[in-house]
């Protein structure tokens, strides 16, 4: 039996569209025996890539040219999960794989052995990349800008935290979703205690002890006092090229040498400055929240969308950069708690109180951070209607999550990109309470 000759015209489909696609079932044909082809029809979205004929038949069986057409499947992502919550009563997870991190201790034992000196690279030896201090700068100022965009928005845009526990909602009145893990939450049932927010509660707060010299002195529990604590986003741009005159850094023209664990030189010796600092400088008020919303007023309703796209395009910007940041600079993290170091090494403060802090004697757990982890994305309920009724308990499965800052921005009239709404699960009708029984 022959299959029907099919014209070129008929296959000359729109772009993007759904359309058939037929499949041989059999791979092999052959003339000595009565062969019935199965058929299989099935209905996707497929893309056109790299053709400017219209209407062309691909072939089973046989390899494809260059300059042939591909047919691929479109990928949508709607509906992911919500990032998972890590146990307190566990250790974080390694970002790198723990045998690669064993791997590399051997080799640099194997090194030391023989008496080779490790090869670093920049940063890795104390010294700038260039191509990173544009992005550093970058960083930088659109870190002032989030911090100024969000004090005037949230004049006009309500904000909750609770009071027992880190949730967060974005509404003018909280949420009635029980899920409340504070000391006194069996008392309220795991309700939460809603009371007034504040910027700290959408920008968490990381903060991270300031070195002017990165490969010198550790910090010992002892002297803990004498370093002064900022933002860890400002401490990774200090470090990776920005001047700030209240905040010097060391600026290496000479390479660290380091043999195993041991360093030989560390580029010279310079004494550490001690700058005047006063606490009405202009500068530090810039880049930190203290008493931010009194310094900046509440603006207009009319310039209220324009603030709200500008504090996003500036949010987006922090974490892009200080993705790339990280990638170069070396930021250690707690594997049990929130604390965080900028440096090649994290420091001796005995503070952690988290899981089993007793047998470390107070010490932290260091390892490689996250993205999140120095800045972290503070992920709250979206709300579709904020005049609407409050968001319920029963319907929980049924709402979706974003990041704080980007609710802010949402509900004062920005307009958010593709890379937020699967999580906000914008595609889900959410049923009344009376509705949710009839629902597998």
């Amino acid at each position: 039996m022959g299959l029907p000759l099919v014209s070129s015209a008929l296959l000359d489909f729109p772009h993007n569209r759904v359309f058939p696609c037929m499949e041989f079932m059999g791979s092999h044909l052959s003339a000595s025996k009565s062969y019935a082809p199965a058929l299989k029809f099935n209905c996707q979205h497929f893309h056109k890539v790299g053709s400017t004929l219209p209407g062309v038949i691909l072939c089973a069986n046989r390899k494809f040219r260059g300059d042939e057409a591909v047919w691929k499947r479109e990928q949508l992502t709607q509906n992911v999960d919500f990032p998972p919550k890590f146990p307190k009563k566990k250790k974080k997870p390694y970002p790198i794989p723990f045998k690669e991190i064993k791997h590399a201790a051997r080799t640099d034992w194997k090194l030391a052995h023989m008496g080779i000196e490790k090869p670093l690279e920049p940063p890795k030896n104390g010294l700038l990349v260039p191509d990173l201090v544009p992005v550093a700068y970058g960083v930088f100022d659109a870190w002032k800008l989030l911090i100024k965009g969000l004090s005037q928005l949230l004049h006009v845009i309500p904000a909750h935290g609770c009071s027992e526990c880190s949730e967060v909602h974005v509404a003018p009145i909280g949420h009635c979703i029980l899920d409340c893990e504070g000391p006194t939450s069996s008392q309220r049932h795991s309700s939460h205690a809603w009371v007034k927010g504040s910027i700290n509660d959408i920008l968490v707060p990381i903060e991270s002890y300031h070195l002017f010299d990165p490969f010198g002195r550790r910090i010992k529990h002892q002297t803990r006092f004498e370093y002064d604590r900022i933002p860890a986003v400002v401490e990774l741009c200090i470090q990776a090229g920005v001047d700030i005159p209240e905040y010097p850094s060391r600026r290496r023209t000479n390479p660290v040498r380091i043999l195993g664990r041991k360093i030989l030189d560390r580029g010279g010796h310079i004494e550490e400055p001690k700058p005047w600092r006063s606490a009405e400088s202009s500068s530090l008020l810039d880049f930190d929240t203290y008493r931010v919303c009194e310094r900046f007023p509440r603006p207009s309703l009319a310039d209220l969308p324009k603030i709200a796209e500008e504090t996003l395009y500036a949010y987006e910007t922090v974490r892009k950069g200080v993705r790339k940041l990280m990638k170069k600079y070396t930021v250690k993290a707690c594997g049990y708690c929130s604390e965080v170091h900028v440096g090649p090494w994290g420091h001796n403060a005995k503070l952690c109180g988290a899981f089993k802090h007793q047998w470390r004697d107070g010490k932290h757990g260091w390892q490689d951070a996250t993205v999140d982890e120095v800045f972290p994305p503070n992920y709250v309920w979206h709300v579709r209607d904020p005049s609407g009724p409050p968001l319920r308990s029963s319907l929980k499965r049924y709402y979706g999550k974003t990041p704080a800052v980007v609710e802010v921005c949402m509900q004062a009239g920005a307009k958010i990109s593709d890379e937020y709404k699967p999580m906000m699960r914008l595609d889900i009708v959410i049923p009344d309470s009376d509705e949710t029984r009839m629902i597998i």
